[in-house]
């Protein structure tokens, strides 16, 4: 399989994505938690259907020391026991926010409420950020059918 289109070989899109890849090192360079951050972008792009991004970020969380168990349940979220009461309000409003478009309110105060109880201001700006960042480029991957598997931890350090 190959991907329908390598969007680095143009010129404007490949300026596009480093505007991306840059957003994503001020977010990964931030106050929020490394191991919210890959579990954020891995149950985003499980929802997204995004294999490449799915791929990628088990991969780095997994390189970065968390455990299988824990990449194995991020899915299933609500019914393991393995995820902090914060990192559960930051997979509720991951899925709030990914799925924006199912809801007519988009993310409930509640969820909001709940991870502002674990996250100052600055933390919930680059939580937000993170979720609408993870949800651009999933969206980039699954148009262009970019294929999942080949990604080894740190490629793109």
């Amino acid at each position: 399989m190959e991907a329908r289109l390598n969007l680095f070989d143009n010129a404007d899109a490949a300026k596009a994505l480093r505007s991306f890849v840059s957003a994503g090192k001020a977010v990964g360079d931030s106050a929020l938690p490394a191991e919210t951050q890959q579990l954020v972008a891995i149950r985003a792009s499980q929802i997204n259907g995004c294999g490449f991004c799915t791929d990628m970020h088990t991969k780095d969380a997994k390189e970065a020391g968390e455990t299988s168990l824990r990449l194995n349940l991020v899915a299933v979220w609500r019914e393991a026991k393995v995820f902090t009461d914060a990192e559960r309000a930051a997979l509720e409003l991951t899925e709030q926010g990914t799925r924006i478009a199912d809801a007519a309110g988009g993310v409930t105060d509640e969820a909001w409420a709940n991870a502002a109880k674990y996250y100052d201001e600055e933390q919930l700006a680059v939580l937000v950020t993170l979720i609408a960042l993870i949800n651009a480029f999933n969206r980039l991957n699954v148009i262009i059918q970019q294929p999942a598997g080949d990604y080894q931890p740190g490629q793109f350090a």
